[in-house]
């Protein structure tokens, strides 16, 4: 698929001109880059409505929690912003309307390796409960845009000002009640199990930016946004969700890494509806087959050793057993073959059916995890 979509122009709200690291191109450290702090909650599936099984882990989301340093933070923004990127990655969907996306490790070394990193994968893989890996290298370092003029985000501030003020004159509380619920990214689920959501930008004066979860039971439930270098971890293929407007900054630029267990034993239930309108159909259909036929290969071995070590002992065949597995695999041939879609209309239209479903379920009053 061939981006045409421009990019709004705009001048980053992170002065790289007093950074004299800015423009330096560094190889992924651990010990300068990494920066982990635990989140302060992780949420569970039961906490929201849902069934500790129905995913791939009992987690649910992340509070948000300090992953990169900012000395990463402006590689991975060096990276996103290079020309080469801007003129050949760029994407738009009916879910966000600006998105980078396929970009590493071709034009993003430094942003692949972070997220490969086995320090990295194991910080991530603790926090989700379930030993993770990338999904493929596609969804690796997926940039969400939203990008305002100077004088829209002057007024915002104003507004905000206002809101504040009056608040204090009225109430006594110093705060701001004011929110905004108009999304970045609409209502949807992810196409792989886990997401993890990095934010790019300077949030210093950013209102909102809230992850909005739809619960077990329809209610609405608000997750803080992370800030600049921190990272919220999220089980989105089995929670309806969507991202919040900020308000109050010039940017807000959030990288998603999308992850799958490591096992290939797991459940395996990719959906590719929001990502295929978003995709070159042969890279992703490469990447969606390399993975899913190297989980067959891996389930087929370990089966057929114990076929072998039964043969060899004498044993009896559990033929019920071994139906069941047939049955399984014969399932997840035929739903990888379900996902591989040519048309593009096709492939619209349920973009459209999918996330029309969920955007015309009722919503109930929205509570701050």
């Amino acid at each position: 698929m061939a981006p045409t979509e421009a990019l709004p122009a705009f001048k980053p709200i992170i002065n790289t001109d007093r950074d004299h690291d800015a423009n330096v191109t560094e190889e992924f450290d651990v010990g300068k880059h990494l920066a982990f702090e635990p989140p302060s909650q992780i949420i569970q599936m039961r906490d929201i409505g849902h069934k500790e099984d129905h995913g791939v882990s009992p987690v649910a989301v992340s509070q948000p929690f300090q992953l990169f340093s900012q000395s990463a933070i402006q590689q991975m923004r060096n990276e996103i912003f290079k020309p080469e990127v801007l003129e050949n990655c760029k994407y738009k969907s009916d879910i966000a309307a600006s998105q980078l996306r396929g970009y590493a490790p071709k034009y993003g070394p430094f942003t692949y390796d972070a997220w490969t990193n086995p320090k990295t994968l194991d910080i991530i893989s603790k926090i989700a409960g379930v030993d993770l890996v990338p999904a493929i290298d596609l969804d690796i370092g997926h940039i969400n845009l939203s990008v305002k003029s100077e004088e829209q985000t002057r007024k915002e501030i104003d507004t905000i000002d206002q809101q504040k003020r009056f608040f204090e004159d009225d109430e006594g509380i110093s705060g701001c009640p004011w929110e905004d619920d108009k999304p970045i990214v609409g209502w949807h689920t992810d196409s792989y199990p886990f997401v993890a959501v990095l934010m790019l930008s300077d949030c210093t004066n950013m209102v909102g930016g809230e992850t909005a979860l739809r619960t077990g039971n329809g209610e609405v439930l608000k997750v803080r946004g992370p800030g600049m270098g921190c990272a919220v971890v999220m089980q989105g293929r089995y929670i309806t969700h969507q991202a919040l407007r900020a308000l109050g900054a010039q940017e807000r630029i959030t990288s998603v890494t999308s992850f799958r267990p490591r096992s290939p034993f797991k459940k395996d239930d990719v959906n590719l509806t929001t990502v295929r309108p978003i995709s070159d159909l042969s890279d992703l259909y490469l990447q969606f087959g390399e993975y899913r036929l190297e989980i067959m290969e891996e389930r087929i071995r370990e089966q057929l050793k114990q076929i072998r070590e039964k043969r060899r002992a004498g044993k009896p065949l559990n033929i019920g057993a071994f139906k069941d597995f047939l049955k399984e695999q014969t399932g997840f041939l035929s739903h990888t073959n379900e996902e591989i879609i040519e048309s593009r209309e096709t492939i619209q239209e349920k973009l459209m059916e999918a996330t029309g479903e969920i955007n015309n379920l009722p919503n109930k009053r929205a509570k701050l995890a």
